[in-house]
């Protein structure tokens, strides 16, 4: 051993993320030398198996990309292959994909909540644990996620990779009749979402701000979720200002179709995922942007709720960048979803046909929504004929993964240079809790951690 304070924290299994990952930590002489989250998932090639395929193919195939939010890939696809054939979906085909996506809104903020993030703060390794000291907490959650499953369900045929959904609409159109549990169901379900936001308003939450800039969707009037314009708000430092600040600065966007000239995938060493940076910048996507950018467009109620719960109101000038009250904006977008879920409803009158004709032509065509844990583009190229000759894909995830590297150094540093010792174990769950804060999936592995330090 060279130094006493130089040492490397290997966590090779995280638990409580979707998919298998691990942590790299590198500290020297009190300072963090490095912070790498590793992605060691073997590829799945999903783009390279679209080409060949007909282009009414993409929306089903890519909902397998994810059992938590395959809707949200099954409109980015449809949207993309749309966008090439020239075709737009508007009126009440689009309004019921929206309630769609609610309903995966609803399920996945609403997992990420109750069964991966809540246990952080209130001193537990899983969910199990936390049903014991909070049952009544963890029954409500559940109760949530499956109003979220029943809209999802209908809509879409079943409740995991839904079946129902195709190019220019849908299948099977709902039935009035059909609608009018589901918007009972919804009501008793909104009490539950606006408890949630105060429940998790009352959590203690570390001090931490992000360096980022933000990347969202944008559609003045409306809350971004199956459309809009690519927007971005630059982060503080760009303004002069100290990462902590909770300014909204200007936005500026740029349209749907020049997204790859923004945001450049490259291969890192030490993951299998691709990182992404926007015009050369790391920048944040997901719950934390969204309420940035379109938090001015929720409807007031829903807005005041946020700003009781302290999120602040970006009406005013003034947003949330902290990750770790991430946990508090899923809760006001649970809230949301469910009203929008029954104002969609209300409006519903069943249009004259399921669904638009969507004839192939040679073109590409591009598409975003907004993923529960962000931005999700889709980019397709067709033949005369309708056949995908190229496809490009670009998570949320992987757009952030530079962003959780970034906060993983700086809440490091901040608890080294508090003068308090920090054992590894603190590290080690600091380091969970920043990366839980960023990423609403489910948990791949049954255990906590398997942590291996090495020292020189």
């Amino acid at each position: 051993m060279t130094h006493e304070d130089a040492k490397v924290l290997r966590v090779d299994s995280l638990a409580r993320v979707e998919g298998e990952g691990a942590l790299h930590l590198r500290l020297d002489g009190g300072r963090v030398a490095e912070a790498r989250l590793r992605i060691y998932e073997p590829p799945r090639f999903f783009e390279a198996f679209l080409r060949g395929r007909a282009h009414t193919e993409p929306p089903d195939l890519t909902s397998r990309v994810c059992g938590i939010c395959p809707v949200a890939y099954q409109m980015s696809a449809c949207r993309a292959v749309e966008d090439a054939c020239g075709v737009t979906v508007d009126g009440q085909l689009a309004a019921l994909r929206r309630l769609l996506y609610c309903g995966e809104w609803i399920e996945s903020q609403t997992l990420h909540i109750y069964l991966l993030h809540a246990p952080d703060f209130l001193g537990h390794d899983s969910v199990i644990d936390l049903a014991r000291t909070h049952p009544g907490h963890v029954e409500r959650g559940l109760a949530l996620k499956q109003t979220g499953n029943a809209v999802v369900e209908l809509l879409g045929g079943r409740a995991i990779h839904p079946v129902n959904v195709r190019l220019g609409g849908f299948h099977r159109l709902p039935t009035q009749r059909e609608l009018r549990p589901l918007a009972e169901r919804l009501r008793r379900a909104r009490d539950a979402a606006e408890d949630t936001v105060r429940w998790v308003a009352g959590f203690d939450f570390p001090d931490a701000g992000g360096d980022h800039d933000l990347l969202a969707l944008a559609e003045p009037g409306t809350y971004a979720i199956g459309s809009g314009t690519p927007t971005v708000m630059p982060a503080p430092s760009t303004a002069g200002l100290p990462p902590d600040s909770d300014r909204a600065l200007p936005t500026r966007s740029f349209p749907v179709h020049a997204f790859p000239a923004h945001v450049v995938e490259t291969q890192v060493p030490h993951s299998t995922a691709l990182h992404a940076r926007l015009d050369g910048r790391r920048h944040l996507t997901g719950t934390l942007a969204r309420y940035a950018i379109s938090g001015r467009w929720l409807p007031p109620e829903v807005l005041r709720t946020a700003r009781e719960a302290g999120l602040g109101d970006p009406r005013e000038g003034t947003v949330c960048r902290n990750p770790f009250r991430s946990i508090v904006v899923r809760a006001v977008e649970v809230l949301y979803a469910v009203d929008e879920a029954l104002r969609l409803i209300d409006a519903y009158a069943p249009p004259p046909r399921p669904h638009l004709d969507v004839p192939p032509r040679a073109g590409t065509g591009h598409g975003a929504t907004e993923a529960p844990r962000g931005l999700l583009y889709h980019r397709y190229t067709l033949d005369a004929d309708g056949t995908v000759t190229d496809a490009s894909l670009v998570p949320p995830t992987a757009q952030n993964q530079a962003a959780i590297e970034h906060d993983l150094r700086r809440a490091v540093q901040h608890r080294l240079d508090s003068g308090r010792p920090a054992t590894d174990a603190e590290l080690t769950t600091l380091c969970e809790r920043v990366i839980r804060s960023h990423d609403p999936c489910i948990s791949c592995s049954t255990h906590f951690l398997d942590l291996t330090v090495a020292r020189d």
